[in-house]
């Protein structure tokens, strides 16, 4: 999902639709930082006999979606991070988003994109309301 015909790093993620929730495949950008780690990584690991996917484990050259939902899990739990699953850093980046977005020329529609949601309403569920800002834009 990140690489062209030619097996190349792409500066997009092209979901599929039966790697996403229903039919809500398509393109993403890639961050730059992402694609760069992608590349290095490939550059190292790179052989003729190596897994294409980029997790996997002992037992098999992929994994499932649950499989990374565990891995996360086990990681905050190590980190001491309570509350955190691996839904937290979805939640996290559309609500960063959804408050620079707009210093980038875009709306919140671009940010529902982003998330694949289909309606507005599911990608407002997921922002999280700061007081502070609240306060700074009725002083302002």
């Amino acid at each position: 999902m990140v690489t062209d015909s030619e097996g190349n790093i792409t500066s997009t993620i092209n979901l599929t639709n039966s790697a996403s929730k229903g039919k809500t495949g398509g393109s993403i950008p890639m961050a730059k930082e992402l694609r760069a780690a992608l590349a290095k990584w490939r550059s190292v690991t790179a052989t003729p006999d190596s897994p294409s996917h980029i997790v996997n484990t002992e037992r098999s050259a992929s994994t499932t979606a649950q499989v990374i939902v565990n891995l996360f899990a086990d990681w905050y739990r190590r980190l001491g991070f309570d509350g955190c699953s691996s839904h937290s850093g979805r939640r996290t980046f559309i609500t960063n988003a959804a408050r620079n977005i707009g210093k980038f020329g875009g709306s919140l529609r671009d940010v529902q994109a982003l998330a694949r949601h289909r309606s507005l309403a599911m990608t407002q569920r997921y922002i999280e309301q700061n007081t502070d800002a609240m306060r700074r834009v009725v002083d302002a």
